[in-house]
């Protein structure tokens, strides 16, 4: 079953990863170029199939309405220039990745692997990692940092630093800490009272320079405090039984935000209504998570709030509609998976004060 459900999550990550190369084991997924653990930034470039270029170009129009044309047509009068309108364009094959404002200046690929060596050589971490979502509107590199820890005897868990940079308008580039589960797969987050010291935004607006390059080093804190403070949050949550009308509660307020308005409305605060129907398959995957899932058996997961947390991002990052969407990495990452699983780890910690 397990087996059947890792190529059914293969598939999709097929259709959601455009390019990709990994160093060292194969990704759980098994996608992408196999490439040495020692190689350049340029090198794991070409190996990621990044090595193209974005460019800004004007956008035109005709005298038929709503139309817009990025290439301009010499000769021919009735394309007109748009004011303060532009294409950003995969040069290699002419494809538009989005619209943008005067404004924007595009990143290259090329200088963002760059920048992000920058850290790497910093953390002494090498890039494992890197490649392209949802047709090269996204560009992604992981790397490994040299610190982890356990919780018990065997539940690993692994740091890394998570590039990401988008060209799409709107979108900064952005460097965060996160914490894989090796077991599982499962990419946990940081949310718990950091506030945003566990990531650094470079909004398209402004150039690399070495200004940036050194507040960068000082927010990320590459020294691995980041790692300590998630161990810190990990042992607490291990330490701490769940009981089953808790976990209830906690599976409702996150798939079904509205309970908490009802709840507060409610003479009896620990008396939730029953889930609405589009939320029933969501708590019934969690409840299986819980029991089944990679790791859910360990001393450290089973019956306590370190596995209730590592349930629901579980079905955030294997099982929810985001894989069915062919979204899953993105989803996880740095869409609406990612917002759940930093309220699913604020809400856990709630609890687990509570038990």
């Amino acid at each position: 079953m397990q087996n059947n459900k890792a190529l059914e999550r293969s598939k999709v990550m097929a259709h959601e990863v455009e390019t990709m190369a990994y160093a060292g084991a194969v990704p759980w997924h098994g996608l992408g170029n196999k490439v040495s653990s020692d190689m350049t930034p340029n090198q794991m470039l070409v190996e990621a199939g990044l090595d193209w270029k974005v460019s800004k170009r004007p956008a035109y129009t005709t005298n038929k309405p709503n139309v817009m044309n990025i290439i301009n047509p010499t000769g021919e009068a009735e394309f007109l220039r748009c004011e303060d309108n532009h294409f950003i364009v995969r040069d290699s094959d002419n494809k538009v990745l989005s619209a943008c404002g005067e404004n924007y200046i595009p990143f290259q690929n090329e200088e963002v692997l760059d920048f992000f060596k920058k850290f790497t050589d910093a953390g002494k971490m090498k890039m494992e990692t890197a490649g392209s979502l949802k047709q090269g509107k996204d560009i992604w590199g992981l790397a490994k940092l040299e610190k982890g820890f356990k919780l018990g005897t065997n539940d690993e868990i692994e740091g890394y630093l998570l590039l990401n940079n988008s060209h799409q308008v709107g979108k900064a580039m952005t460097i965060m800490f996160t914490p894989i589960r090796v077991v599982c797969n499962n990419t946990l987050t940081m949310a718990l009272n950091t506030t945003n010291n566990n990531r650094f935004r470079i909004p398209h607006l402004q150039m690399f320079d070495e200004e940036i390059i050194n507040t960068a080093e000082e927010a990320l804190g590459i020294s691995g405090k980041q790692v300590e403070q998630f161990q810190e949050q990990s042992e607490f949550l291990v330490s701490k039984r769940t009981k089953h009308v808790h976990l209830e509660n906690f599976i409702a307020e996150l798939f079904q935000p509205s309970l908490l308005i009802e709840r507060a409305k409610s003479n009896n605060p620990k008396s939730l209504p029953p889930l609405r129907e589009e939320f029933k398959r969501t708590a019934e995957l969690v409840h299986d998570a819980v029991e089944t899932s990679p790791g859910a058996q360990m001393t450290s997961a089973k019956g306590t709030w370190w596995g209730a947390l590592n349930a629901v991002t579980y079905v955030v990052d294997h099982q929810k509609k985001a894989m069915a969407e062919g979204n899953a990495l993105h989803s996880a990452w740095f869409g609406s998976g990612a917002a759940t699983k930093r309220t699913a780890l604020r809400k856990a910690v709630e609890y687990a004060e509570e038990a």
